[in-house]
């Protein structure tokens, strides 16, 4: 992979960690019920939407996937792939880590899961399914990450021998 590609993952990686801490934000106002920002900002009330439980993986994916990104621009160096191959990792990744983090800020503001269509055993609804036909690409996308991972670190340790 080359040194440019490696550079625009960790540009995303630190994107997701960005979009993390906004949402983190968002999660910390729902809890409280309010902005409080005491001396800069004086309590503000406001109504976030959602439930804790859906702030927090919404918060937690930007974490995880922007760390994803970063690891695979880390790891480059020990993947071996052709350069289609490459490109393929690149563009999935990127698909992995943007394509599960969106879809679940959308869900918590929504409400929603997003894990079947129209809801399954959750609440359904438009929102639902929109959301869970957003997330296929990044499910198909984040298979044919691991597995270029797995080749190309099984590429490299032939080359080594």
């Amino acid at each position: 992979m080359n040194e440019r590609t490696r550079v625009l993952l960790v540009i995303n990686g630190v994107g997701l960690w960005i979009t993390a801490v906004l949402v983190g934000w968002m999660y910390f106002f729902m809890l409280l019920g309010e902005i409080e920002l005491f001396p800069v900002i004086p309590a503000i009330d406001v109504k976030i939407p959602g439930e804790a439980r859906a702030w927090n993986m919404a918060h937690l994916e930007g974490i995880t996937n922007g760390l994803l990104l970063m690891a695979i621009a880390a790891l480059a160096p020990l993947i071996t792939l052709s350069d289609k191959q490459h490109r393929v990792l690149f563009w999935s990744a990127l698909i992995t880590g943007w394509g599960f983090t969106v879809p679940a800020w959308a869900n918590a503001l929504a409400g929603t899961r997003g894990l079947a269509f129209d809801g399954g055993p959750f609440p359904g609804g438009l929102a639902n399914s929109v959301i869970y036909l957003c997330g296929w690409p990044s499910v198909i996308a984040v298979h044919i990450v691991f597995a270029l991972m797995l080749l190309g670190a099984f590429n490299r340790l032939k080359e080594l021998r």
